[in-house]
């Protein structure tokens, strides 16, 4: 006698459909395209918020009420062109694509979609890659138990953000030694283009000992998406992580809304109870893809070309990082310095906002140093808030001793210091390999912040 086993199918979660059914529209708001300049298009006849989502020549046979929760914003919903809001002229609203344009003319259609750009989260997310609409892009689709959010959210209040005094393992030697950084700090990776900022990236999502990873890639070139989803990340690193995607050749619009994307997802893992390690690369190409929007909106270009809207955003992005009552985010945002200037508009506008700031030498590149970080350059503002005393003197003490070697690095290299001048200088010199071999890591390696901080104390002590 056989026996059947019968499969209970998997009902969507209620709560998902409630907050779908909260947040539909009641009513249908529609215009027509006035005018198109560049890539931007005025509506008339409509209103609609700053950041609202509207449909362009749409197929008014294809417009159905938003009942479900696999209803979501983004490309392929209907048969016309998705648009935000950006601005306004006078009375009428100023769309950007968050496509490539269709074949839009003035007089057709518009109609408002929802008030705000949301994406659909929850634990169930992991292991997916997205686009900046919260869409799977890894070809399976999306569960049923996901619950919509606003990807622009308020900050936490300054009151309720717990002091951040528990150190986060990266793995990363010369981080968690000499920079150490806490649950809910926020830093910046500053450097030029091919220095080793993907490759850093990727030892901090495969090591650290986050709950969550998310990360967006705003901006790369497609090749590379794939090669840190394979080669950095790994099937363990993806099974904890969301990836968040905008490459290159995506339209502004889409490119500004993956790094609000990213940052939606990793505070719900947060609110969650969930400690998550955020990786925005870049922060840059963010700054560059806003400027492009705010110029074509008519906002008044200064420092060299940014709008005053990119320096309004980047406080607003970074904010919403931190630690809770609930969880924390960690977050680590890249920088792309032009022409390795670490002092441009927004590497500077950054580093007044971060709690700390990682700088990655070219020519440490080019000595084989890796991770290249120029540790005498960066800082972790809270370190001291980290660190015991014995660690934190380890710490000094080894910083001086770099300090000391580069200080008299061009007499030691043509022969001109003489050993016993100076026992600062001998003291530098003796020191200087092994301090080398502590900072420099293999990309696969991962060393425990127990085991880092032991071997700190024994360079500094000499032993």
């Amino acid at each position: 006698m056989t026996t059947t086993t019968m499969q209970i199918p998997v009902l969507p979660d209620p709560d998902a459909y409630a907050s779908m059914v909260r947040q539909s529209l009641p009513h249908e708001v529609r215009g027509s395209v006035a005018a198109i300049t560049g890539e931007t298009i005025e509506v008339k006849g409509m209103t609609a918020p700053l950041g609202a989502i509207c449909q362009l020549n749409f197929d008014r046979q294809s417009y159905a009420p938003v009942t479900t929760p696999d209803h979501h914003v983004g490309p392929g919903m209907g048969t016309g062109s998705l648009a935000k809001v950006v601005g306004f002229r006078g009375v009428r609203p100023l769309l950007a694509p968050l496509e490539t344009l269709g074949a839009i003319a003035a007089g057709d259609p518009v109609r408002l979609l929802d008030t705000s750009l949301k994406v659909r989260v929850g634990d169930s997310l992991c292991g997916r890659v997205l686009d900046a609409f919260g869409n799977p892009i890894d070809g399976k689709p999306l569960p049923d138990d996901l619950i919509p959010i606003d990807t622009d959210r308020q900050p936490p209040s300054s009151l309720e953000r717990p002091p951040i005094d528990t150190p986060m393992q990266t793995g990363v030697r010369a981080i968690d030694g000499m920079l150490t950084c806490g649950l809910g700090q926020r830093l910046g990776i500053f450097a030029g283009s091919g220095v080793g900022k993907s490759t850093l990236l990727g030892m901090l999502a495969r090591n650290s000992a986050a709950d969550r990873i998310v990360i967006g890639m705003v901006g790369e070139r497609g090749r590379e998406v794939q090669d840190f989803i394979t080669r950095c990340l790994g099937p363990a690193g993806l099974a904890r992580s969301v990836v968040v995607v905008a490459t290159s050749d995506r339209v502004a619009t889409q490119r500004v809304a993956a790094a609000w994307t990213a940052t939606a997802v990793a505070e719900s893992f947060r609110d969650a109870g969930h400690n998550v390690l955020l990786l925005l690369d870049s922060v840059t190409r963010f700054a560059m893809a806003g400027r492009e929007l705010g110029l074509a909106a008519g906002e008044p270009p200064t420092t060299r070309g940014y709008p005053p809207s990119v320096f309004n955003s980047l406080p607003r992005l970074v904010e919403r990082a931190g630690r809770t009552n609930t969880g924390s985010i960690t977050a680590f945002y890249t920088v792309l310095v032009e022409g390795d200037d670490n002092n441009e508009p927004i590497a500077d506008a950054l580093r007044g906002l971060l709690d700390g700031h990682i700088v990655l030498n070219r020519a440490l590149t080019e000595e084989a140093h890796y991770p290249p970080i120029d540790v005498l350059q960066s800082l972790s503002r809270l370190q001291p808030e980290l660190l015991d005393a014995k660690t934190l003197q380890a710490v000094s003490g080894v910083r001086r001793l770099m300090a000391e070697y580069r200080k008299n690095a061009d007499l030691i290299s043509i022969g001109a210091y003489k050993q016993g001048a100076d026992p600062k200088v001998d003291a530098a010199i003796a020191r200087r390999d092994p301090i080398r071999s502590f900072l420099i890591q293999q990309a696969q390696d991962a060393t425990p912040l127990k085991t880092t901080t032991q071997m700190l104390v024994k360079l500094a002590a000499g032993t």
